[in-house]
C-alpha cells in the first residue's frame, strides 16, 4: 500500500479551511442582513485561510477551484477526489457547529434563487440563477488562475482572491445567495432542507460549469498571448 502517496496534510488543511469558510461566511449570512458585511466576511475568511494553509494545500476550500486546477493539470485526479471529499466534510462540520450555535434558527446560510429580485417565477428563474452562478464562478476562478500564474504574485495571492470573492458576493448575494462553491452550498442544504436542498443542483452544476469555462478560457488566452518584440 502506498499510503504515503496521499497528501493527508493537504487534505486536512482543505477540511479546516472549508470548515472556517462555512462557519464564518454562512454564519455572517445568518446573523446579519447587511449584504456588504456578508460579502466581506466571506472575503476576509479566504484571506485568512490563504495565508494560513495556502502553502500546505493551495487553499482551494472549494470543489470548483479544485476542478479548475485539475483541468489546468495542476493537480492529479486522485488529489482532486480527496480534496473534494475533505472540503465537503469540512463544510458539513462547519454547518453542524453553526447549527449547534443557532439551533433555533433553521436558516444555516443555504443558497436559494431570489425569484422576487430576478423577476421571474418558477423554472425560468432557476435557470437565470444557474446562469448567475456560472458567471460569478467564472470571474472568481479566472482571478485565481491569473493571480497564481506568476510566482511574483505570491505575496498578494490571498488578498486578490479574497477581494474577488467579496466582489462576486456583492453582486450575487441578493440573486442566489452567492455560492460559487458546491461544498459551501451542499452542507447547509443537507441540514437545512427545504428550498436550499431542492435547488442544490443549481449550486453544484453552476460553479462546476463556470470553473470549467474559466479554466479552458484561461488556457486559451495563455497559449495565444503575444510577447512584445
Amino acid at each position: 500500500m502506498k499510503c504515503c502517496s496521499l497528501n493527508f496534510k493537504a487534505y486536512f488543511a482543505e477540511m479546516i479551511g472549508t470548515f472556517v469558510l462555512v462557519l464564518f461566511g454562512c454564519g455572517a449570512a445568518v446573523i446579519t442582513n447587511d449584504y456588504l458585511a456578508i460579502a466581506v466576511a466571506f472575503g476576509l475568511t479566504i484571506v485568512a485561510m490563504a495565508y494560513s494553509i495556502g502553502n500546505i494545500s493551495g487553499c482551494h476550500v472549494n470543489p470548483a477551484v479544485s476542478l479548475a486546477m485539475l483541468i489546468s493539470k495542476k493537480m492529479s485526479g486522485k488529489d482532486f477526489l480527496f480534496y473534494v471529499l475533505f472540503q465537503v466534510i469540512g463544510a458539513i462540520l462547519g454547518s453542524l457547529v453553526l447549527w449547534l450555535i443557532l439551533k433555533d434558527n433553521i436558516n444555516l446560510g443555504g443558497n436559494a434563487v431570489n425569484t422576487a429580485v430576478i423577476g421571474y417565477d418558477g423554472t425560468p428563474a432557476l435557470f437565470i440563477g444557474l446562469l448567475v452562478e456560472v458567471i460569478l464562478t467564472f470571474v472568481f476562478v479566472m482571478a485565481i488562475l491569473g493571480v497564481t500564474s506568476k510566482t511574483e504574485n505570491t505575496a498578494v495571492v490571498g488578498l486578490v482572491i479574497g477581494l474577488t470573492l467579496t466582489l462576486v458576493h456583492i453582486l450575487g448575494i441578493n440573486l442566489t445567495g452567492t455560492s460559487v462553491n458546491p461544498a459551501r452550498s451542499l452542507a447547509p442544504a443537507i441540514l437545512q432542507g427545504g428550498v436550499a436542498l431542492e435547488q442544490i443542483w443549481i449550486f453544484i452544476i453552476g460553479p462546476f460549469l463556470g470553473s470549467a469555462l474559466a479554466a479552458e478560457t484561461f488556457s486559451l488566452l495563455s497559449k495565444n498571448c503575444m510577447k512584445p518584440s
